[in-house]
């Protein structure tokens, strides 16, 4: 994504980050500069039947500095969704909102800040028209991860069966909160990777009874995995909302069997600890994120 230059300009804030341990040895410069800090901005968004945003309301704004709130909320109120449509007539709509608020250092203690990702996704593991959790054992934390203080965030695609069984499953991008040689950040990834994977093959989900896609041949579920040592922030957790997080972002992977092009969405804006349907009727986003 492009850095935000609207009309309002450039946003700048200081902030106190929570720094990405480092493995022994050499770290190249390229893995430094791929640093980014942020923090999850969650809420609701008010969508008029024209697809206009009239209202932005965020979670916590205490907690949050107020630089990113009027910058979250001034960015939202100028998105244009799809109309949202029942029975084929647009309504006024409610959305859940996540978005991930990038900060990358200008100078001395003052940053720059950008939106990397949205979601819209609405998390209802009791709905009758969703796939919900029945048994999710939470995976182990790998041990070369464990033993170079390596902490990161696995962001899985499931293919669920209509057994309720996992079918396939695909880590789509892995989120490293480690600085080491471009070798070993691979080589995490994929520890991390291997981990959530083997856990998640053995899942048990509860299929859609009610709704349009009750009679799909599988459905596609988003899972957010977090691995942090004790003490360590954690997205997700309650007691974290607000706090900035430094990590290296992965690449994101092609899921052949659910693609998804929609504006502004990255997998890691999902909140840990939830299901998200892949395959929903979320509010579409038409504009960019953060302007042009």
């Amino acid at each position: 994504m492009g850095k935000w230059t609207s009309k309002w300009g450039t946003a700048l804030l200081a902030i106190g980050l929570v720094a990405v341990a480092t493995v022994a040895g050499a770290v190249p410069g390229s893995v430094r500069k791929q640093v980014e800090s942020s923090l999850l901005v969650t809420g609701e968004v008010d969508i008029e039947p024209n697809g206009s945003v009239s209202k932005i309301a965020i979670d916590h704004e205490e907690k949050l500095p107020e630089g990113v709130r009027t910058f979250v909320r001034e960015a939202g109120l100028h998105w244009r969704f799809e109309p949202v449509l029942r029975d084929g007539k647009p309504i006024q709509a409610r959305a859940p909102m996540s978005v991930r608020v990038v900060a990358k250092k200008v100078e001395g203690d003052q940053y720059r800040i950008t939106l990397s990702g949205a979601s819209f996704e609405r998390r209802d593991d009791d709905s009758p028209e969703r796939v919900g959790m029945v048994k999710m054992d939470p995976p182990a934390y790998p041990e070369r991860a464990w033993r170079t203080n390596a902490a990161g965030s696995v962001y899985l695609v499931v293919k669920v069966g209509r057994d309720g069984k996992v079918q396939d499953v695909v880590a789509e991008q892995v989120n490293l909160r480690v600085l080491a040689s471009e070798g070993e950040m691979r080589l995490l990834r994929n520890v991390f990777a291997k981990s959530a994977l083997a856990a998640a093959k053995a899942w048990q989900f509860r299929i859609p009874t009610q709704g349009d896609t009750v009679d799909a041949p599988f459905w596609n579920v988003r899972v957010p995995v977090s691995y942090a040592m004790g003490g360590q922030p954690m997205e997700g957790r309650a007691d974290d909302y607000g706090k900035w997080i430094s990590y290296v972002p992965g690449p994101r992977t092609l899921v052949p069997w659910a693609q998804d092009d929609r504006a502004g969405f990255s997998p890691d804006a999902l909140i840990d600890g939830g299901v998200y349907m892949a395959d929903s009727n979320a509010p579409r986003l038409l504009t960019p994120l953060q302007g042009s």
